[in-house]
């Protein structure tokens, strides 16, 4: 009976591994493997947009007011400037401005890459003109409007389930399993390949799509790690954070905030909104620090008031796209988003195989049964 009960079981996991990667084997495909290209973020957009990096050789920073300028200067009339990144490795300085209301999305924005030692314009995109900012787009929402992340959200719940099904149904079911490390386990090449690297796949996919579910579902693992309200408030707030506009006519300038801000080393200054009107500007050992653009007021850094649920989510995000994590594990996550991909095509090819063997063995049978009628 148990053998029985393990044979009913195993049928059953073999169903559901095979139509999710069926079913979803479409949304899968662009999902893993713009994925995979994001975990070179950096060099991607440098080998697609060289031009964007062909910047003078080292010297001092200008103002922040001279790299805000020559972004104006690029944009359409009417922009309003939302955030200035500096260089982190000796690139350029990003200038983000707002310029126009998407329907049922977040402001559009436009990108201008500026020399840090000359404040020359070298590049400049428009939203998700450029290949980067595209995959970004199709791996964090497929482009769907306010349901997206969801989307993607409940697709790493099959992924997860396919990975662990999978390697269920990679366990030899006779003998020891060391069985299943075999690469002819069936006759054909991709059924052998298949086999293989869902194996060695499974526990980085398994990690990749749990991290993902995590990031598509905030508010239900926030709720895990701290109060249910003060994690469904920081959502909401960063819903509208990503749908605020500037501040038209900021009191202060970017060289005076940054200033009252204690100077240093920049990494960002963000402009006040018509959400918050404070200036929030990132400095190199000391975080975030807001100041206020009504009273030039500056307020402890931002970092402070950070929970222990934030901390986690920002781990689930770094291991999920590799930033900060080394070469070695950003190499695996990258193997991870290619595989998947290559599983999902040879898992059609053996399932095709298999739907035309069916065929001709039932055809065969009715054939019988003609000839030799009971």
């Amino acid at each position: 009976m148990a053998e029985v009960n393990r044979i009913g079981l195993r049928k059953l996991w073999f169903q559901i591994h095979k139509w999710i990667g069926l079913l979803l084997a479409i949304m899968i495909i662009p999902l893993s493997l713009s994925g995979a290209a994001l975990v070179w973020h950096d060099w991607l957009d440098e080998t697609v947009n060289p031009q964007r990096y062909v910047v003078s050789a080292s010297g001092p920073l200008l103002a922040p007011s001279a790299y805000v300028a020559s972004a104006r200067k690029a944009i359409e009339p009417g922009g309003r400037i939302s955030t200035l990144r500096y260089p982190e490795h000796g690139g350029p300085v990003v200038v983000t401005a707002i310029e126009g209301v998407q329907q049922g999305g977040p402001p559009r924005r436009t990108n201008v890459w500026i020399d840090p030692a000359t404040g020359a314009v070298l590049d400049i995109a428009v939203g998700n003109a450029d290949v980067v900012r595209f995959l970004h787009g199709l791996h964090g929402s497929f482009f769907i409007p306010g349901i997206g992340r969801q989307i993607v959200g409940w697709l790493g719940v099959a992924m997860l389930i396919s990975a662990l099904t999978g390697l269920w149904l990679w366990w030899p079911a006779i003998g020891r399993w060391t069985r299943g490390l075999r690469w002819k386990r069936a006759r054909n090449f991709d059924a052998n390949l298949h086999h293989q690297m869902g194996f060695w796949i499974a526990i980085p996919l398994t990690m990749l799509s749990f991290t993902g579910i995590w990031i598509s579902f905030p508010i239900f693992f926030a709720a895990l790690t701290g109060p249910s309200a003060d994690a469904q408030r920081m959502s909401a707030e960063r819903a509208q954070r990503m749908r605020a506009r500037p501040i038209e006519t900021p009191r202060l300038t970017a060289d005076a905030a940054l200033e009252i801000a204690g100077g240093g080393s920049p990494v960002s200054i963000a402009w006040p909104t018509d959400l918050s009107p404070a200036w929030r500007i990132s400095l190199k050992g000391s975080g975030e620090v807001r100041v206020e653009d009504a009273t030039g007021e500056r307020t402890a850094p931002a970092g402070r008031e950070r929970g222990g649920g934030q901390d986690t989510a920002r781990l689930m995000r770094r291991l999920h796209d590799g930033t900060g994590m080394g070469p070695i594990w950003q190499t695996i996550i990258f193997i991870g988003g290619i595989l998947p991909a290559i599983l999902a095509v040879t898992g059609i090819i053996m399932w095709w195989r298999a739907r035309g063997w069916r065929g001709d063995v039932a055809r065969r049978r009715a054939t019988r049964e003609i000839v030799e009628p009971a």
